[in-house]
Formats: C-alpha cells, sequence, structure tokens
C-alpha cells in the first residue's frame, strides 16, 4: 500500500497567492480593534469560531482568534487574526504585532493597499502598521486555514 504525503509547500503556495499581509501593534482588545475597524472602513468583521487556530505547544492548547470580512461586490477576503495567547504567538517570530490583517483578492491594487495602510493608521490606538512579506515567515502554515 503506497503511503500519501502532503505536500505543505503547494498547500502554502496556494493559499498566499494573490495575499497581502499586514502586521499591526495596537494594545487594544481583538474584539475593540474589530469594532474600530469596521467603523473606520464601514466593513463588517465578525469573529469566526469555525476558522479559530489551534496550536499545541508544550503539552497545552492555544487558541487564536480569527475575525474575517468578505467584501461582497469584489470577492476581497479579509483575515484579521490575534497574533498572541496566554504568552504564545502565532507567528513567533513577529512577536512584537499583537495582530496579523491578511488580505486575499484576485487582484490587491497597489494604491488601494497603501490607501488601507494609512487609514489604519488613523484608528485610535494603533502604534504601527507595517507590511509582511511571505518571505520572512517562518510559521506561515499557522495562517493557513
Amino acid at each position: 500500500m503506497a503511503k500519501l504525503k502532503l505536500n505543505i509547500d503547494e498547500i502554502e503556495d496556494d493559499f498566499f497567492t494573490g495575499s497581502r499581509l499586514l502586521g499591526i501593534v495596537s494594545q487594544t482588545k481583538d474584539y475593540r480593534f474589530c469594532w474600530l475597524v469596521n467603523a473606520q472602513f464601514n466593513f463588517d468583521f465578525r469573529l469566526n469560531s469555525d476558522m479559530e487556530v489551534q496550536l499545541k505547544k508544550k503539552g497545552r492548547n492555544y487558541f487564536f482568534d480569527i475575525y474575517f470580512f468578505c467584501e461582497p461586490d469584489n470577492n476581497t477576503e479579509h483575515y484579521i487574526y490575534h497574533n498572541q495567547f496566554e504568552g504564545e504567538y502565532l507567528l513567533p517570530e513577529f512577536r512584537h504585532f499583537d495582530f496579523l490583517w491578511l488580505i486575499k483578492a484576485d487582484v490587491i491594487y497597489e494604491e488601494r493597499f497603501l490607501n488601507l495602510q494609512q487609514e489604519i493608521k488613523k484608528i485610535n490606538g494603533i502604534q504601527l502598521v507595517a507590511e509582511l512579506t511571505k518571505e520572512k515567515l517562518k510559521n506561515k502554515e499557522n495562517l493557513i486555514l
């Protein structure tokens, strides 16, 4: 009987194709942060418990909330990951970021993406917004849904 092996590289490539990732520093609680984002952009981010990321480290389970919103007019998907849970990080290489905002679309226009970054910076309590490149992600499999 032949063994089947899951090709993680292929899955990662498929998941991250057409995506951009932002790291956000803010001491705001995750539900409050999403409420502020919804108010600023007229989005409708909602906590999606079906998408929650569970990691097992040091014999314990850690749960990372994910908020989701899909723009109905252009099918652009937005995911906001809470990067920290009880002292553990979803992406330890970016532990200084509190939130990770992943945008997936067929086309993400540079001007619109830069405008989004600028508007996020205007939200009360946001200290830093920076684009994170996929090449610098060491634990990108933690973002795959």
